[in-house]
């Protein structure tokens, strides 16, 4: 299909190099090879026949521009086809720690406008062997700075034998179904809870590569291999796990680090265990001529820095079902009924910790008490000793999107997280406040109770633009309850990456 696709690209883009040479009034003699100016002359934009940009002395074609007509620079076989979205949110929440209550890296987290994003998208043929894809993240931040970074940036094969494929760089590790998903593909506004407690608030992404075999079965079954660096913000429940904080937005934060352990016992990667891997089995059946279904299991293994370097370990599994179904009278792909489920495990594994770390009783100022933010035993009023333990996490979603008529869609996702509890939540330890007194952490917040719901309203004008609005109704253990109202504008210009169902 890749080979398929590039002739097809070729033979178009001779076309359309024949178009406008037939458009010169006069031929003009290519500069010797010798020439400087023949740096950039093989490179210029090779457009789309829906459009053009005339050079001088050229006559303008009178054809009708889109914005989602790919912007295309071509070379011989290879060309890079640009794509630009921007996404804004507004609204606002009765919670007070916003970033708490919306954990995603790209969920609106403030009252008033939240910038989520603009991502650039740059794809297209390398050669006949292989395609690249990158994706550029622009966001302001909260305190006004701007945030630049690259979430995807990866090389793909496209003639490797026996049905298989290759993928090195960076990206997104194929572990359920939300995970892969960038933010313009979203269905609501923010992304489900349980991608964000447990995968990340980024989702999950590393440099790495990864081995995809397409089975040669009567239906679509892919099986997926990957491994990954396991550090960093992307890799959140590896290497990546450090601390959350403890308090809202008008008290003073303090840091709880995960399972109430210092994330300092990172020994990097020394050999080939202290790198992340992941797997998954997807399956997709015609159930009959206007019903789909996808089934899919993913797994992900690899160390976290709760422990001694290389003792401790986290395990991920998930499982996701997406049902869909579209009118055989439909319009436009509308009418659409689509069911999206998603469970996804934790097994964080914790080693034993001694919060005494400078041998001196917890008091290193010497004035006599334990000195603020050190994890205090109130039984012995001296810093806690916690024993290994593993916690384990669970999370789900499940959404409906309904396309009632062409450019309407009405949605509803329902969000649960819970866990078990772990002995350092039960033994009503506290941090220490200088003074002799004893702040209680009781639960910890990042793994309590909670959910979520989340109905929703959106309208796509056109292809290239889309308003939703949505509401969530949050309660969070111990916490209580919040209600959020967000609305949120989105454009996109040129092409884009096509997302697989």
């Amino acid at each position: 299909m890749m080979e398929q696709q590039r002739k097809l690209y070729e033979s178009q883009i001779n076309s359309l190099q024949n178009q406008v040479n037939s458009l010169k009034p006069t031929a003009q003699a290519k500069p010797a090879p010798s020439d400087p100016a023949t740096t950039d002359q093989d490179a210029q934009p090779i457009l789309n026949p829906g459009y053009n940009i005339p050079a001088a002395g050229e006559t303008r074609m009178e054809q009708t521009w889109s914005p989602t007509d790919p912007i295309r620079f071509a070379r011989g076989n290879a060309f890079v086809d640009l794509g630009l979205t921007a996404t804004l949110a507004v609204g606002g929440s009765t919670a007070d720690d916003l970033s708490e209550l919306n954990a995603g890296g790209h969920d609106p987290n403030q009252r008033g406008f939240s910038h989520q994003g603009l991502e650039l998208n740059i794809q297209g043929a390398v050669d006949p062997y292989f395609r690249g894809n990158a994706n550029i993240l622009f966001q302001l931040q909260n305190d006004g700075d701007t945030l630049l970074e690259v979430e995807e940036a990866w090389l793909e094969s496209t003639s490797l034998p026996a049905n298989l494929q290759l993928r090195a760089g960076q990206y997104f590790s194929s572990f359920g179904r939300q995970n892969p998903t960038h933010l313009h593909a979203w269905a609501f506004v923010d992304q489900p809870l349980a991608v964000s407690r447990l995968l990340g608030p980024d989702g999950m992404r590393n440099p790495g590569a990864q081995l995809s075999w397409l089975a040669p079965t009567p239906f679509y079954t892919e099986l997926f291999f990957g491994a990954q660096n396991s550090g960093g913000g992307t890799a959140s429940s590896f290497r990546g796990n450090g601390g959350h904080h403890h308090g809202g937005e008008e008290e003073e934060e303090e840091e709880v680090p995960m399972g109430f352990r210092h994330a300092d016992n990172d020994r990097g990667i020394r050999s080939l265990s202290d790198m992340l891997y992941t797997t998954r089995l997807a399956s997709s059946f015609d159930l009959s001529d206007t019903m789909t279904l996808l089934v899919g299991g993913s797994g992900a293994f690899g160390p976290n820095n709760s422990g001694e370097a290389g003792e401790t370990r986290t395990t991920l599994y998930g499982a996701d079902l997406t049902w869909k179904w579209r009118s055989r009278k439909h319009q436009r792909g509308f009418p659409f009924v689509q069911l999206q489920s998603e469970f996804i495990a934790r097994d964080f594994e914790t080693g034993s910790f001694d919060w005494d770390e400078g041998a001196n009783g917890g008091d290193g100022d010497g004035n006599g008490f334990v000195d603020e933010g050190v994890l205090t035993d109130p039984l012995t009023g001296l810093p806690a000793t916690l024993a290994p333990e593993t916690l384990s996490d669970y999370g789900l979603y499940t959404q409906l999107t309904y396309g009632f008529k062409p450019g309407w869609v009405a949605g509803m996702r329902f969000d649960y997280l819970w866990g078990q509890r772990a002995s350092y939540e039960v033994r009503g330890l506290g941090l220490a406040d200088n003074a002799g007194g004893i702040d209680a952490v009781g639960i910890d917040l990042e793994r309590g109770s909670r959910y979520r719901l989340s109905p929703n309203l959106t309208w796509f004008p056109t292809e290239f633009s889309k308003i939703r609005l949505q509401y969530n109704y949050d309660h969070r253990e111990r916490i209580g309850v919040d209600h959020s109202l967000w609305l949120q504008l989105e454009m996109s210009l040129g092409a884009h990456a096509a997302h697989q169902f």
